[in-house]
């Protein structure tokens, strides 16, 4: 009983954090969504259900048909390359498995804003890609890369690609191969090996990964401003639009409410299908 007092007390700050600083925001933003826009840039303390009739206009619905399906594809595309990348992780020497984990980490080291605009300068019409191309004589013109969607994809999958590879190579470093071995030896083709060994026993870290990117990148909005040049807009660009631009407070806020209810739906069907939220 002494024990679980002690316990309690030494996570009081963390709970008093959590209240402060995670509870009543969301309770705010929850309220705000029912309330009434002012006249000017404010709010008014009438309750309506209108910002959230607003949300199933088509227009809108199409912003978040756009957005969960650019996070979807770019789930699946950073999985393609993070879970061979894990697995080559796991498969290397020690030393290697340090360098790989190093270029892992080493994006987390700057802002994503710097990264960012290091892909536009790369992207560029005059960047080194177009460079590199008209100087081999593959191209006369420059290649329209930027302000793009397919740059918006590409600066998704290489944000969210860490948040895809950690979590893989956990659940890989923790699997006892012993049991691919035994396969093999038994005759089994290495595509079904995978299939029926690796990716069972992996799939706890997938999901986990499948969480850890497609979460985030429903919210990132400054790459598709700055790849796509704005012509991409996405839930969180919508977001940001009616809290800054068109000053419609209750309405950011519903379009908040709705995106963390994407998101806990999402960790809902993580938790369901036995998936672990470890990273390392």
């Amino acid at each position: 009983m002494k024990k679980r007092s002690k316990k309690t007390w030494l996570c009081a700050p963390l709970y008093l954090w959590c209240i402060l600083f995670v509870g009543l925001p969301l309770v705010y933003v929850a309220g705000v969504s029912f309330c009434t826009r002012d006249a000017t840039w404010g709010i008014t303390a009438v309750f309506t259900l209108e910002n959230y009739r607003m949300i199933v206009d088509p227009m809108y619905l199409r912003v978040f048909t756009e957005s969960l399906l650019l996070s979807a594809v770019c789930t699946v595309i950073a999985l393609l390359i993070g879970y061979p990348f894990a697995y080559a992780m796991v498969k290397a020497t020690p030393a290697r498995q340090a360098l790989l984990m190093m270029l892992v980490i080493v994006p987390f080291w700057t802002s994503a804003l710097i990264r960012a605009n290091g892909w536009m300068l790369i992207l560029r019409a005059n960047g080194p890609i177009n460079s590199a191309l008209k100087a081999l004589g593959v191209i006369q013109r420059p290649l329209k890369l930027l302000y793009t969607r397919g740059a918006v994809m590409l600066g998704y999958v290489y944000t969210m690609l860490p948040f895809t590879i950690l979590p893989c190579y956990t659940a890989l470093a923790r699997m006892d191969f012993s049991l691919v071995a035994a396969a093999r030896d038994l005759g089994a083709r290495p595509l079904r090996v995978f299939f029926t060994i690796t990716l069972p026993l992996t799939m706890g870290g997938v999901m986990s990964a499948v969480t850890l990117t497609l979460i985030p990148s429903l919210g990132i909005f400054f790459l598709s401003d700055l790849l796509g040049g704005g012509k991409t807009v996405l839930i969180g660009n919508l977001i940001q639009n009616q809290l800054l631009t068109a000053r419609n407070t209750p309405f950011g806020a519903a379009l908040s409410v709705v995106l963390l209810l994407l998101t806990a739906l999402v960790m809902w069907v993580q938790r369901k299908m036995g998936g672990e939220t470890r990273i390392l």
